[in-house]
């Protein structure tokens, strides 16, 4: 949960959030964090106002980070306000997520003002609230069908990787700079970073990129495979919008069968692996997505997938 200023030093600093008052307090968010409360208050930010979402009547969704003031840093309110945004595209069986960042950069990472202001005790619970709700975010996005782009502009770091690598097309800007960020102020991963940038990029340079927080430009971004294509900065937003409303159009059950067999498929077994494949596509065969993709092959017509509904 690191977070980076691009200022004149162009270095790893604390206090990049915006100023939320002098007390701070948390609770134990939802999902993954089914344990007991910890007892102190929730924050009085509303998550709404940190993050929007926006569901059309054609399925696609655009989930907004609201905080470009503060390089879009991830608070509490801002954690919270992503997994509600994660269980509002699963409720309603979306059939594209657009993840996008209002402001100069997509995500900085961590609000480390907010965090500086909590210790010991008080500090551990804090974070423990703000991963448990950005990493529910993440699974429940992760559980749909519909797939996710993300487009990313100016500094991404810390979490704000996580986010980006959880796309399952990411665009980036070719202004955009990646930095890991979090050992850089005594801190380790999460949002899934330690887990996602080793199979983007292989785990000797996912090290590497974590122990020395060098930044990453766009070009080696797309070269290593951490990003998936990188565009001008000033085509980016159009960009993004073709690509999640072709994959609006598509599949979208098959799309998310092939976004579980491409997980499941690095740990495990070719023989379990090829067990899986076999089942996935069976059921494909048979969907209502199977039969239309198949008749419009064979009728020499584009296929009409956004008929089908997508699971409830």
């Amino acid at each position: 949960m690191a977070g980076v200023s691009r200022g004149a030093a162009d270095r790893v600093v604390a206090g990049i959030g915006p100023d939320a008052g002098d007390r701070v307090s948390a609770d134990v968010g939802p999902g993954a964090a089914d344990r007991s409360t910890t007892g102190i208050s929730p924050l009085a930010a509303d998550p709404a106002a940190s993050v929007g979402v926006e569901i059309q009547d054609d399925g696609l969704a655009r989930v907004t980070l609201r905080r470009g003031h503060a390089g879009n840093a991830i608070d509490l309110a801002t954690a919270r306000g992503l997994l509600d945004a994660a269980r509002a595209c699963e409720r309603a069986a979306v059939r594209a997520v657009l993840l996008t960042g209002e402001g100069k950069s997509f995500c900085v990472g961590g609000d480390l003002r907010e965090f500086s202001r909590l210790t010991g005790e008080a500090l551990e619970k804090h974070l423990v609230a703000v991963t448990d709700a950005l990493h529910d975010a993440l699974r429940t996005f992760a559980s749909i069908d519909a797939p996710m782009v993300a487009a990313v502009q100016g500094a991404v770091a810390g979490a704000g990787i996580g986010l980006a690598a959880a796309a399952d097309v990411t665009l980036a800007a070719d202004d955009v700079t990646f930095t890991a960020a979090y050992t850089g102020i005594g801190y380790s991963p999460d949002a899934g970073v330690s887990w996602q940038l080793p199979r983007l990029v292989g785990p000797k340079r996912a090290v590497e990129l974590l122990l020395t927080n060098r930044r990453v430009p766009a070009a080696e971004a797309a070269t290593t495979g951490l990003v998936s294509r990188v565009v001008p900065s000033g085509e980016l937003a159009a960009e993004a919008e073709r690509t999640a409303e072709a994959l609006r159009r598509g599949p979208t059950r098959a799309f998310g069968a092939t976004r579980r067999l491409v997980t499941s498929g690095q740990t495990a077994n070719l023989t379990r692996h090829l067990d899986d494949e076999a089942g996935a596509l069976a059921a494909a065969a048979a969907s209502d997505e199977g039969r239309e993709g198949v008749a419009a092959f064979l009728g020499k017509r584009a296929p009409d997938f956004t008929r089908i509904p997508s699971r409830p």
